[in-house]
């Protein structure tokens, strides 16, 4: 009896710990300022991270809140320790002159499986 007992705890600290282990996705900022700019400049920003999970961090997908916005990434798993980056695109051009704020929102693996990342400035003509 003490021997199943024994296994019994075994297995449910190993499923537990199991269950914990996860990536983790933590941005070094995530909102950024262009300043102004002229509306004919793409302007381009990059938000680095970290995964500070013990699991490969996969980001599922990135997207933006308008088409003037393109947040590109790498598809491959990030180790555990490891940095990546989005890269974030932002195209004015036909666009209405003055301040913007946009965002991305970042779907991974991680236990902080939503992220929203900003962008904003003030375009002139």
């Amino acid at each position: 009896m003490k021997k199943i007992l024994m296994l019994s705890i075994c297995l449910f600290a190993g499923f537990s710990t199991s269950a914990l282990a996860q990536a983790v996705i933590k941005f070094e900022k995530t909102s950024h300022d262009y300043g102004e700019f002229k509306q004919e400049e793409v302007q381009t920003c990059v938000f680095k991270f970290k995964n500070t999970g013990d699991q490969p961090l996969v980001i599922h997908q990135a997207f933006a809140s308008c088409g003037c916005t393109v947040p590109s990434y790498s598809r491959e798993p990030i180790a555990p320790g490891k940095s990546g980056e989005i890269k974030v695109e932002y195209n004015g051009k036909n666009k209405v002159p003055g301040h913007f704020k946009k965002s991305v929102s970042v779907r991974s693996n991680a236990s902080n499986a939503l992220v929203r990342l900003y962008i904003e400035g003030e375009m002139t003509k």
